[in-house]
C-alpha cells in the first residue's frame, strides 16, 4: 500500500532531456504526482522534490545530464531528488553517487515510481541524500510504463512502443531501455479517447521503434494506426519517427487517404553511403530509402519529410561523406536533422579502427545544416501565397505565437493579430513571406 500523505501538498520541480519519448513519459510521472498531492514548484520557489528524466544518446547529453543534476540540487538544497531515463539506466552508481541524488530509478524501475519513491522518501533523514539506486539487467527491462500526456505544451505524446532489438553499431538505446515492447491497440485508443476528452486535437505517436510496434502483443502498427484515425476529436496524427526498412508502402498509401494521419514523415538516414550504413549495421540501402522517399511524394506531394543523418561516424571516409551530400542533394526532403557522431561505451563501433577528428565532423555538420537550411527554405516557399489550416500552440514568453500546418510548416501570428485565446484551435490561414529569422512564415486569417 502506497503511503500518499508523503506527497500532500510538496512542491516539484521537473527536467527533462531528450527525445519526445521522455518528455512525454516526465508529463506523465508529473500527472501522476499531481493526483497523490504534488504542485508545480512556482517561480522562485524551493522545491520538496526534483525529478531528473535524462538522456544519454551523446557524451554530450551525458554532460547535460550532470549538468542538470548539479544545478537542481544547488537550486533546491534539501530536496528529494530521483534521477531516472536513459543517463540513470547506463550509468546508475556514477549518478547515485552524485552529491544530491537520492534515488535512480532504471528502465524497469521507472514503471513504479510512485512505489519506490514514497518507500525512499519516508526513509530519507534531514541533509542527508540516499544515494540509492535500482535498475536491472537489459534483457531484464520488460514493463512497458504507459504514457499519453501535454503537460504544458498544446499537442499531446501518446507513447506506443519502447525499446529497440535493432542494436546498431553506434547506439546505446537497447541497452538503455531494453528489447521492443508495446502496449495493446485497444489501451492506446482509450488513451486518445481520453486526451480527446481533455481537449487534445492533436496527439505525437512516439517510441523508440515504433516500427516494430506489436512483437510483443502480435498486433501490427498498421492496424493501430487505422484504430486511432476511428478516435472521433482528435484531428491530428503525426508519426514521430519510423526506420525506412519498416515503414511500408501500405502505410503510406494509408495515411495518404486518412482522416487524421498528417502528411509529415520523420525517417533516420543515417548516412547516404552505402558502405557506411552497413558498418552502422542498419537493416537497409540507400536504394530503398530513396523509394521510400519517393513513393510518400508520389502519395502526398506537399508532404514534410525530416531525416536524420550522423556524420564522422568512425570508418566514415571523406568519399563516403561526399557520397551522403550528394545523396541527399537528390532527394525531396524538407529537413535534416544531423548528429556529430559521438563515442558510446560497450558499443561495437569502438571496433572500427578509422576515427574521424573533431574538427571535421564539425565541418560536415556545418555542410549539412546549410543543405538542410535550403531544403526547408525552398519547402515553404513553395508554399507561399497557399491557404492552410495551422493548428496554434501556446506562445512561449517573449516569442510570437506560431503552429503548424498539416505538412508542418511552422507559422507565425504578427503581434498585433496573436491571440492566447487560440491556443489548440484550428484556424484558416494565407501563408506569407517569411518572418524576421526565416524560420517560419508569416499568417493572416483568411477572411
Amino acid at each position: 500500500m502506497i503511503d500518499t500523505s508523503v506527497f500532500q501538498g510538496k512542491k516539484a520541480a521537473y527536467f527533462t532531456l531528450g527525445c519526445k519519448l521522455n518528455f512525454s513519459e516526465t508529463s506523465t510521472f508529473a500527472r501522476m504526482l499531481q493526483e497523490m498531492g504534488v504542485v508545480n514548484v512556482g517561480e522562485g520557489e524551493r522545491a520538496d522534490l526534483c525529478l531528473i528524466n535524462t538522456c544519454s544518446v551523446t557524451d554530450v547529453a551525458d554532460h547535460k545530464c550532470r549538468q542538470a543534476i548539479h544545478r537542481l540540487t544547488r537550486n533546491h538544497p534539501g530536496a528529494f531528488v530521483v534521477v531516472t531515463g536513459c543517463y540513470a539506466q547506463l550509468s546508475p552508481e556514477k549518478v547515485a553517487k552524485m552529491d544530491g541524488v537520492d534515488l535512480v530509478l532504471g528502465s524497469q524501475e521507472k514503471a513504479q515510481l510512485i512505489a519506490f519513491l514514497s518507500e525512499a522518501w519516508m526513509e530519507k533523514k534531514d541533509g542527508e541524500a540516499l544515494h540509492r539506486y535500482h535498475t536491472v539487467k537489459t534483457k531484464d527491462i520488460k514493463a512497458f510504463a504507459p504514457s499519453c500526456s501535454r503537460g504544458n505544451r498544446t499537442r499531446f505524446f501518446l507513447k506506443v512502443q519502447d525499446g529497440c532489438d535493432y542494436f546498431c553499431t553506434y547506439c546505446t538505446i537497447p541497452h538503455a531501455r531494453g528489447f521492443s515492447r508495446s502496449a495493446r491497440i485497444e489501451t492506446l485508443v482509450e488513451q486518445a479517447r481520453k486526451a480527446a476528452e481533455e481537449g487534445g486535437k492533436e496527439i505525437v505517436i512516439t517510441g523508440v521503434n515504433i516500427g516494430d510496434f506489436g512483437k510483443n502483443t502480435g498486433e501490427h502498427f498498421i492496424d493501430l494506426v487505422k484504430a486511432l484515425d476511428q478516435v472521433e476529436g482528435i484531428d491530428r496524427y503525426r508519426i514521430s519517427s519510423l526506420e525506412p526498412d519498416l515503414l511500408s508502402d501500405e502505410l503510406i498509401e494509408w495515411c495518404a487517404q486518412s482522416r487524421a494521419f498528417m502528411p509529415h514523415f520523420h525517417i533516420p538516414l543515417q548516412s547516404g553511403a552505402d558502405e557506411v550504413l552497413r558498418i552502422m549495421h542498419r537493416r537497409y540501402d540507400t536504394a530503398l530509402f530513396a523509394r521510400k522517399v519517393e513513393r510518400i511524394k508520389a502519395c502526398m506531394p506537399d508532404a514534410f519529410i525530416g531525416v536524420d543523418v550522423i556524420v564522422g561516424m568512425r570508418g566514415e571516409t571523406q568519399e563516403h561523406f561526399m557520397q551522403t551530400c550528394h545523396f541527399l542533394e537528390t532527394l525531396d526532403i524538407s529537413q535534416l536533422h544531423v548528429f556529430p557522431y559521438s563515442e558510446r561505451p560497450g558499443t561495437a563501433a569502438l571496433r572500427i579502427p578509422l576515427v574521424v577528428p573533431e574538427a571535421e565532423k564539425k565541418q560536415r555538420a556545418a555542410r549539412l545544416l546549410e543543405l538542410s537550411e535550403r531544403k526547408t527554405h525552398q519547402f515553404y516557399m513553395k508554399h507561399m501565397g497557399q491557404q492552410a489550416e495551422v493548428l496554434f500552440e501556446k506562445a512561449q514568453r517573449g516569442r510570437a505565437m506560431h503552429g503548424f500546418t498539416k505538412n508542418y510548416i511552422r507559422v507565425e501570428l504578427p503581434p498585433d493579430t496573436a491571440d492566447p485565446a487560440l491556443d489548440n484551435h484550428i484556424v484558416g490561414v494565407t501563408l506569407g513571406a517569411f518572418n524576421h529569422d526565416k524560420t517560419a512564415l508569416m499568417g493572416r486569417f483568411n477572411t
